[in-house]
């Protein structure tokens, strides 16, 4: 279990991994939605899925107290839910294809998964 393993910095979080990941998806994909969506979709699609990973830096600064860090965990998930609200609305206007949309939908859960299963055991990232 990664808990176990010698994690030195935020960076070495399977879950912050995956979310810059996805985040640099976003922002290529989002490259291509149309012009007037420059304020709205596509700045408020790459600012929440920028902000999970920003926030989980935050939280792993924070595990000397454990209210803080499951607060910053929670404001991943609901930012990681967010991003989830944007895939929906990318693939109703027709900017992002189904199955694109589906997948990083998916590697949204497994993030939100990985940050329950945190803030439910915020004991076990502790310092």
């Amino acid at each position: 279990m990664e808990k176990n393993k010698k994690l030195k910095t935020h960076e070495d979080l399977n879950v912050y991994q995956i979310a810059f990941d996805a985040a640099m998806d976003i922002f290529e994909l989002s490259k291509m939605f149309p012009v007037e969506e420059r304020y709205a979709l596509s700045d408020q699609i790459r600012r929440s899925s920028r902000s999970v990973c920003a926030n989980l830096a935050e939280a792993w600064r924070k595990r000397r107290y454990k209210a803080a860090f499951v607060a910053k965990l929670s404001d991943c998930e609901a930012e990681a839910a967010e991003v989830q609200v944007w895939l929906k609305f990318a693939v109703k206007c027709q900017y992002l294809p189904v199955d694109t949309a589906r997948d990083l939908y998916k590697s949204y859960n497994q993030i939100i998964g990985s940050l329950v299963k945190m803030i439910n055991e915020p004991d076990d990232w502790l310092l």
